[in-house]
C-alpha cells in the first residue's frame, strides 16, 4: 500500500491545534511538505517547529483569518506567487457556536456560511489549477457526523455542515476527471477544545455536572471514549495518499460507531 506523500505539498487549514494540527503532523510524518494556515502567527511558528522533517521537507505557513475573506484571498494570492505545486488541501475550520437553530440570528448563519463554505470555495478555486497541472489532487473537508444525523443544540453547525457536504459531493463529480478526489471526514466526539466547550454548554443548560455530561456522551459511543485527534488525522492521511486514489465523493464517519445510520 502506497501511503507515501514525499514530494507532495499539503495545505492544512486550522492547523495550530486540535484535529488540524494532528493532520499536519501526520501528513509530515508521511513525507509531505506542509503549509499551515491559521490566524495566530505565534501558534503558527510554534507548530511549524513541531512538524517532522525526516524527508528534509520544507514547511511553511499562511497567516490568515477565515472570518475575513478579502484578507484570506489576498494572502492566498501572495502565497501562489511563490508556490509551484499544490497536491493536497485540508479544509478545516472551527465549528459554529452551540445553540438552537430557531434562536440563531441571521448573522450567525451568514458568518458560518462564509467561514466554512465560502472560504472552502475560495481555497479550492485557488489551488485546483495546480492540482490539475500536477495530475494529483486530494481535497479533504473536515466536517461533522451531523451531515448524517443532526446533533441536538448545534442548529447553525448542522445546517452549514450539510451545505459543505453537498458542495463537496458536487465537486467530486466535477474534478474527478482530472485525477482530483473530494472527500469528507465526519469526526465524532474528539478530545479537543471544542468538545470541552460543548460539554460545558450542555452542563450549563441541563443543570448537570460536567463529568456526568461527559460520561453520558461517552456512553452513546460503542467504544466508550472520545477520539484522539491523531485518530481523525490517520483517516485524513489515508485519503490524501496514493492508496486512496479510487475513493471519491464519500462522507467517512470516524466516530467510534456512534452513528445509528448506515
Amino acid at each position: 500500500m502506497n501511503l507515501s506523500l514525499i514530494n507532495k505539498r499539503a495545505i492544512v487549514c486550522g492547523s495550530t491545534n486540535g484535529i488540524g494540527k494532528a493532520i499536519a503532523i501526520e501528513l509530515a510524518n508521511l513525507g509531505a511538505n506542509v503549509t499551515l494556515v491559521a490566524r495566530n502567527e505565534e501558534k503558527l511558528i510554534k507548530t511549524l517547529k513541531e512538524l517532522p522533517q525526516s524527508e528534509s521537507q520544507k514547511h511553511e505557513f499562511i497567516k490568515a483569518d477565515f472570518s475575513n475573506l478579502y484578507e484570506l484571498k489576498k494572502e492566498v494570492e501572495q502565497y501562489l506567487q511563490k508556490s509551484g505545486e499544490i497536491h493536497i488541501l485540508i479544509n478545516n475550520t472551527g465549528g459554529p457556536s452551540a445553540g438552537s437553530a430557531i434562536d440563531a440570528d441571521l448573522e450567525s448563519f451568514s458568518s458560518a456560511f462564509s467561514m466554512h463554505l465560502l472560504a472552502n470555495q475560495l481555497l479550492t478555486q485557488s489551488f485546483v489549477p495546480l492540482m490539475k497541472k500536477a495530475g494529483y489532487g486530494r481535497i479533504i473537508n473536515i466536517i461533522s457526523t451531523s451531515v448524517k444525523e443532526p446533533i441536538h443544540g448545534l442548529g447553525v453547525s448542522n445546517t452549514i455542515r450539510a451545505a459543505v457536504a453537498n458542495w463537496a459531493k458536487t465537486l467530486s463529480w466535477e474534478l474527478g476527471p482530472f485525477g482530483i478526489t473530494v472527500n469528507n471526514i465526519l469526526p465524532g466526539s474528539t478530545e479537543t477544545d471544542r468538545i470541552r466547550n460543548l460539554i460545558t454548554n450542555r452542563a450549563k443548560n441541563s443543570g448537570k455536572d460536567e463529568l456526568n455530561v461527559e460520561e453520558e456522551m461517552k456512553s452513546e459511543i460503542p467504544l466508550k471514549r472520545f477520539a484522539a485527534p491523531k485518530e481523525i488525522a490517520a483517516a485524513a492521511a489515508f485519503l490524501a495518499s496514493p492508496a486512496a486514489s479510487y475513493i471519491n465523493g464519500v462522507n467517512l464517519p470516524v466516530d467510534g460507531g456512534r452513528l445509528n445510520c448506515l
